[in-house]
Protein backbone atom coordinates (compact mmCIF):
# COMPACT_ATOMS: atom_id res chain seq x y z
CA UNK A 1 0.00 0.00 0.00
CA UNK A 2 1.12 3.59 -0.64
CA UNK A 3 2.81 2.63 -3.94
CA UNK A 4 0.78 4.30 -6.66
CA UNK A 5 2.96 2.68 -9.31
CA UNK A 6 1.95 -0.78 -8.17
CA UNK A 7 0.78 -3.07 -10.94
CA UNK A 8 -0.94 -5.40 -8.47
CA UNK A 9 -4.55 -5.78 -9.56
CA UNK A 10 -7.01 -4.39 -7.02
CA UNK A 11 -9.73 -6.64 -5.67
CA UNK A 12 -13.48 -6.20 -6.12
CA UNK A 13 -15.36 -5.72 -2.84
CA UNK A 14 -16.69 -9.09 -1.68
CA UNK A 15 -18.24 -10.80 1.31
CA UNK A 16 -14.74 -11.94 2.32
CA UNK A 17 -12.84 -8.66 2.14
CA UNK A 18 -15.68 -6.38 3.34
CA UNK A 19 -15.42 -7.91 6.82
CA UNK A 20 -11.62 -7.68 6.78
CA UNK A 21 -11.90 -4.03 5.72
CA UNK A 22 -14.34 -3.14 8.49
CA UNK A 23 -12.28 -4.95 11.13
CA UNK A 24 -9.10 -3.08 10.13
CA UNK A 25 -10.57 0.43 9.73
CA UNK A 26 -11.50 2.89 12.48
CA UNK A 27 -12.19 5.89 10.25
CA UNK A 28 -13.68 6.14 6.75
CA UNK A 29 -12.81 9.22 4.69
CA UNK A 30 -15.39 9.92 2.00
CA UNK A 31 -15.17 12.13 -1.03
CA UNK A 32 -18.56 13.76 -1.76
CA UNK A 33 -19.16 14.47 -5.49
CA UNK A 34 -19.68 11.14 -7.24
CA UNK A 35 -19.57 9.18 -3.96
CA UNK A 36 -22.27 10.63 -1.67
CA UNK A 37 -24.16 12.66 -4.27
CA UNK A 38 -24.16 13.91 -7.84
CA UNK A 39 -25.08 17.58 -7.88
CA UNK A 40 -27.99 17.79 -5.43
CA UNK A 41 -29.08 14.17 -5.89
CA UNK A 42 -28.11 11.55 -3.31
CA UNK A 43 -26.63 8.34 -4.68
CA UNK A 44 -28.82 5.32 -3.82
CA UNK A 45 -28.23 3.65 -0.48
CA UNK A 46 -25.92 6.29 0.99
CA UNK A 47 -27.90 7.21 4.17
CA UNK A 48 -28.31 3.63 5.42
CA UNK A 49 -24.66 2.80 4.63
CA UNK A 50 -23.36 5.78 6.63
CA UNK A 51 -25.77 5.00 9.48
CA UNK A 52 -24.63 1.37 9.56
CA UNK A 53 -20.95 2.37 9.69
CA UNK A 54 -21.64 4.79 12.55
CA UNK A 55 -23.56 2.05 14.40
CA UNK A 56 -20.42 -0.11 14.18
CA UNK A 57 -18.42 2.64 15.90
CA UNK A 58 -16.65 3.92 12.79
CA UNK A 59 -15.64 7.56 12.54
CA UNK A 60 -16.83 9.21 9.32
CA UNK A 61 -15.05 12.17 7.72
CA UNK A 62 -15.90 13.91 4.45
CA UNK A 63 -12.94 15.21 2.44
CA UNK A 64 -14.03 17.15 -0.64
CA UNK A 65 -12.08 19.04 -3.30
CA UNK A 66 -15.18 21.05 -4.23
CA UNK A 67 -14.43 24.55 -2.90
CA UNK A 68 -17.77 26.18 -3.79
CA UNK A 69 -19.06 25.70 -0.24
CA UNK A 70 -17.67 26.24 3.25
CA UNK A 71 -17.83 23.53 5.90
CA UNK A 72 -20.94 25.18 7.34
CA UNK A 73 -22.63 25.23 3.91
CA UNK A 74 -21.72 21.57 3.37
CA UNK A 75 -23.22 20.64 6.76
CA UNK A 76 -26.45 22.35 5.61
CA UNK A 77 -26.37 20.43 2.33
CA UNK A 78 -26.00 17.10 4.14
CA UNK A 79 -28.88 18.07 6.44
CA UNK A 80 -31.10 19.04 3.48
CA UNK A 81 -30.47 15.56 2.06
CA UNK A 82 -31.43 13.92 5.37
CA UNK A 83 -27.91 13.09 6.60
CA UNK A 84 -26.60 14.40 9.93
CA UNK A 85 -22.99 15.53 9.56
CA UNK A 86 -21.23 18.13 11.72
CA UNK A 87 -18.95 20.88 10.43
CA UNK A 88 -16.06 19.24 12.30
CA UNK A 89 -16.49 16.09 10.18
CA UNK A 90 -16.05 18.06 6.94
CA UNK A 91 -12.67 18.92 5.42
CA UNK A 92 -13.14 20.92 2.21
CA UNK A 93 -10.54 22.44 -0.08
CA UNK A 94 -12.01 25.89 0.72
CA UNK A 95 -11.10 25.23 4.39
CA UNK A 96 -7.69 23.91 3.29
CA UNK A 97 -6.89 27.15 1.45
CA UNK A 98 -7.68 29.26 4.53
CA UNK A 99 -5.75 26.90 6.81
CA UNK A 100 -2.70 26.96 4.50
CA UNK A 101 -2.53 30.74 4.89
CA UNK A 102 -3.04 30.49 8.65
CA UNK A 103 -0.34 27.88 9.35
CA UNK A 104 2.09 29.79 7.14
CA UNK A 105 1.39 33.01 9.08
CA UNK A 106 0.00 34.98 6.15
CA UNK A 107 -0.07 38.66 7.28
CA UNK A 108 -3.68 39.56 8.25
CA UNK A 109 -3.27 43.04 6.79
CA UNK A 110 -2.74 41.51 3.34
CA UNK A 111 -5.79 40.64 1.21
CA UNK A 112 -6.66 37.48 -0.72
CA UNK A 113 -8.11 37.60 -4.23
CA UNK A 114 -10.50 34.73 -4.95
CA UNK A 115 -11.30 33.15 -8.30
CA UNK A 116 -13.96 30.79 -7.03
CA UNK A 117 -17.08 30.54 -4.92
CA UNK A 118 -18.55 31.84 -1.69
CA UNK A 119 -17.14 28.84 0.20
CA UNK A 120 -13.57 30.14 -0.10
CA UNK A 121 -14.53 33.67 0.98
CA UNK A 122 -16.43 32.34 4.01
CA UNK A 123 -13.54 30.14 5.17
CA UNK A 124 -11.08 33.01 4.70
CA UNK A 125 -13.28 35.27 6.85
CA UNK A 126 -13.54 32.61 9.58
CA UNK A 127 -9.73 32.34 9.58
CA UNK A 128 -9.40 36.12 10.01
CA UNK A 129 -8.48 37.10 6.43
CA UNK A 130 -9.96 39.64 4.02
CA UNK A 131 -11.13 38.14 0.74
CA UNK A 132 -11.82 40.01 -2.49
CA UNK A 133 -13.43 38.90 -5.74
CA UNK A 134 -15.39 35.66 -5.86
CA UNK A 135 -19.04 35.77 -6.99
CA UNK A 136 -19.27 39.58 -6.87
CA UNK A 137 -16.82 39.84 -9.79
CA UNK A 138 -18.92 37.50 -11.94
CA UNK A 139 -20.56 40.27 -13.99
CA UNK A 140 -17.59 42.62 -14.23
CA UNK A 141 -16.29 43.30 -17.71
CA UNK A 142 -13.02 44.70 -19.02
CA UNK A 143 -12.46 47.66 -21.31
CA UNK A 144 -9.94 46.70 -23.99
CA UNK A 145 -9.29 50.25 -25.16
CA UNK A 146 -6.20 52.34 -25.81
CA UNK A 147 -4.77 54.19 -22.80
CA UNK A 148 -6.90 52.14 -20.38
CA UNK A 149 -5.05 50.70 -17.39
CA UNK A 150 -6.57 47.80 -15.46
CA UNK A 151 -6.14 48.64 -11.76
CA UNK A 152 -5.65 46.01 -9.07
CA UNK A 153 -5.20 46.12 -5.29
CA UNK A 154 -1.49 46.18 -4.46
CA UNK A 155 -2.17 44.84 -0.95
CA UNK A 156 -3.28 41.43 -2.27
CA UNK A 157 -0.75 38.90 -0.97
CA UNK A 158 -2.39 35.70 -2.20
CA UNK A 159 -4.63 34.52 -5.02
CA UNK A 160 -6.80 31.44 -4.40
CA UNK A 161 -8.21 29.66 -7.45
CA UNK A 162 -10.98 27.09 -7.13
CA UNK A 163 -14.03 25.92 -9.03
CA UNK A 164 -15.67 28.96 -10.62
CA UNK A 165 -18.69 28.51 -12.93
CA UNK A 166 -18.57 32.28 -13.57
CA UNK A 167 -14.94 32.61 -14.61
CA UNK A 168 -14.40 35.65 -16.85
CA UNK A 169 -11.68 37.79 -18.36
CA UNK A 170 -11.90 40.36 -15.55
CA UNK A 171 -11.11 37.74 -12.89
CA UNK A 172 -8.29 36.25 -14.94
CA UNK A 173 -6.65 39.65 -15.44
CA UNK A 174 -7.08 40.60 -11.77
CA UNK A 175 -5.57 37.36 -10.49
CA UNK A 176 -2.79 37.46 -13.08
CA UNK A 177 -1.74 41.02 -12.18
CA UNK A 178 -1.70 40.21 -8.44
CA UNK A 179 0.53 37.17 -8.97
CA UNK A 180 2.84 38.82 -11.48
CA UNK A 181 3.12 42.32 -10.01
CA UNK A 182 2.53 42.12 -6.24
CA UNK A 183 5.85 41.16 -4.57
CA UNK A 184 5.67 37.74 -2.90
CA UNK A 185 2.06 37.09 -3.89
CA UNK A 186 1.19 33.40 -3.30
CA UNK A 187 -0.70 31.40 -5.94
CA UNK A 188 -2.91 28.74 -4.27
CA UNK A 189 -5.08 26.17 -6.05
CA UNK A 190 -7.82 24.44 -4.07
CA UNK A 191 -7.39 21.43 -6.39
CA UNK A 192 -6.73 20.46 -10.00
CA UNK A 193 -9.66 18.13 -10.75
CA UNK A 194 -10.17 18.13 -14.52
CA UNK A 195 -13.90 17.43 -14.25
CA UNK A 196 -16.56 16.88 -11.61
CA UNK A 197 -20.14 15.68 -11.10
CA UNK A 198 -21.72 19.12 -10.73
CA UNK A 199 -25.09 17.68 -11.76
CA UNK A 200 -26.57 14.19 -11.62
CA UNK A 201 -26.59 13.58 -15.40
CA UNK A 202 -23.11 14.59 -16.57
CA UNK A 203 -19.61 15.76 -15.71
CA UNK A 204 -18.57 19.40 -15.98
CA UNK A 205 -15.20 21.17 -16.20
CA UNK A 206 -13.48 21.15 -12.79
CA UNK A 207 -11.28 23.60 -10.90
CA UNK A 208 -8.28 22.28 -12.83
CA UNK A 209 -9.50 24.22 -15.85
CA UNK A 210 -9.59 27.54 -13.96
CA UNK A 211 -6.19 26.80 -12.39
CA UNK A 212 -4.72 25.96 -15.82
CA UNK A 213 -5.88 29.34 -17.18
CA UNK A 214 -4.04 31.21 -14.40
CA UNK A 215 -0.96 28.98 -14.83
CA UNK A 216 -0.99 29.93 -18.51
CA UNK A 217 -1.18 33.68 -17.96
CA UNK A 218 1.28 33.84 -15.05
CA UNK A 219 3.67 31.08 -16.16
CA UNK A 220 3.69 29.93 -12.53
CA UNK A 221 2.66 26.71 -10.78
CA UNK A 222 0.35 26.89 -7.74
CA UNK A 223 0.54 25.41 -4.27
CA UNK A 224 -2.22 22.76 -4.32
CA UNK A 225 -3.96 22.32 -0.94
CA UNK A 226 -6.70 19.81 -1.86
CA UNK A 227 -6.34 16.11 -2.72
CA UNK A 228 -3.97 14.45 -3.64
CA UNK A 229 -1.88 16.83 -1.47
CA UNK A 230 -1.82 15.47 2.09
CA UNK A 231 -2.01 18.98 3.61
CA UNK A 232 -5.51 18.31 5.03
CA UNK A 233 -4.35 15.06 6.63
CA UNK A 234 -2.37 17.05 9.24
CA UNK A 235 -5.61 18.67 10.47
CA UNK A 236 -7.47 15.39 10.30
CA UNK A 237 -4.93 13.62 12.46
CA UNK A 238 -4.79 16.42 15.01
CA UNK A 239 -8.55 16.12 15.41
CA UNK A 240 -9.01 12.35 15.35
CA UNK A 241 -5.61 10.99 16.44
CA UNK A 242 -6.17 7.81 14.41
CA UNK A 243 -3.17 6.22 12.59
CA UNK A 244 -3.52 6.51 8.81
CA UNK A 245 -3.24 2.74 8.37
CA UNK A 246 -6.52 2.53 10.33
CA UNK A 247 -8.19 4.87 7.83
CA UNK A 248 -9.79 4.08 4.48
CA UNK A 249 -10.17 6.71 1.76
CA UNK A 250 -13.30 6.15 -0.33
CA UNK A 251 -13.47 8.09 -3.59
CA UNK A 252 -14.36 8.07 -7.27
CA UNK A 253 -11.19 9.66 -8.67
CA UNK A 254 -7.90 7.81 -9.06
CA UNK A 255 -5.67 10.87 -9.43
CA UNK A 256 -7.05 12.74 -6.39
CA UNK A 257 -8.95 10.52 -3.91
CA UNK A 258 -7.06 7.26 -4.29
CA UNK A 259 -3.69 9.01 -4.66
CA UNK A 260 -4.44 11.10 -1.56
CA UNK A 261 -5.17 7.93 0.41
CA UNK A 262 -2.01 6.25 -0.84
CA UNK A 263 0.16 9.33 -0.20
CA UNK A 264 -1.13 9.42 3.38
CA UNK A 265 -0.74 5.66 3.98
CA UNK A 266 -4.48 4.87 4.13
CA UNK A 267 -6.35 1.90 2.74
CA UNK A 268 -8.20 2.84 -0.43
CA UNK A 269 -11.61 1.97 -1.88
CA UNK A 270 -12.59 3.20 -5.35
CA UNK A 271 -16.28 3.53 -6.20
CA UNK A 272 -17.43 3.51 -9.83
CA UNK A 273 -20.41 5.82 -9.15
CA UNK A 274 -18.53 8.97 -10.22
CA UNK A 275 -15.89 9.86 -12.79
CA UNK A 276 -13.88 6.60 -12.97
CA UNK A 277 -15.17 3.67 -15.02
CA UNK A 278 -14.09 0.06 -14.64
CA UNK A 279 -12.40 0.22 -18.05
CA UNK A 280 -10.35 3.26 -16.95
CA UNK A 281 -9.34 1.46 -13.76
CA UNK A 282 -8.25 -1.64 -15.67
CA UNK A 283 -6.57 0.20 -18.53
CA UNK A 284 -2.87 -0.81 -18.76
CA UNK A 285 -1.90 2.89 -18.82
CA UNK A 286 -3.40 3.45 -15.35
CA UNK A 287 -0.77 3.08 -12.63
CA UNK A 288 -2.94 4.12 -9.66
CA UNK A 289 -4.50 0.99 -8.20
CA UNK A 290 -6.79 1.14 -5.15
CA UNK A 291 -6.82 -1.74 -2.69
CA UNK A 292 -10.48 -2.50 -3.43
CA UNK A 293 -13.10 -1.26 -5.89
CA UNK A 294 -16.89 -1.51 -6.03
CA UNK A 295 -19.84 0.08 -7.84
CA UNK A 296 -21.07 2.36 -5.03
CA UNK A 297 -20.75 2.68 -1.26
CA UNK A 298 -24.10 0.98 -0.59
CA UNK A 299 -22.44 -2.27 -1.71
CA UNK A 300 -20.85 -2.33 1.78
CA UNK A 301 -24.32 -2.27 3.32
CA UNK A 302 -25.72 -4.84 0.89
CA UNK A 303 -22.86 -7.31 1.41
CA UNK A 304 -23.07 -7.10 5.19
CA UNK A 305 -26.83 -7.63 5.07
CA UNK A 306 -26.84 -10.42 2.47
Amino acid sequence: MGDNKSTTACQPLSLTNVNTLLDSVECFLFDCDGVIWKGDTLIDGVPQTLEMLRSKGKKLVFVTNNSTKSRKQYAHKFQSLGIQVTEEEIFSSSFAAAMYLKVNEFPPEKKVYVIGGEGILEELKLAGFTGLGGPEDAKKIVQLKANTLFEHDKSVGAVVVGLDPYLNYYKLQYGTLCIRENPGCIFIATNRDATGNMTDLQEWPGAGCMVAAVCGSTQKEPIVVGKPSTFLMDFLQKQYKIPTDKMCMVGDRLDTDILFGQNAGCKTLLVLSGVTSKSTLQDPSNHIQPDIYTNQISDIFDLLNS
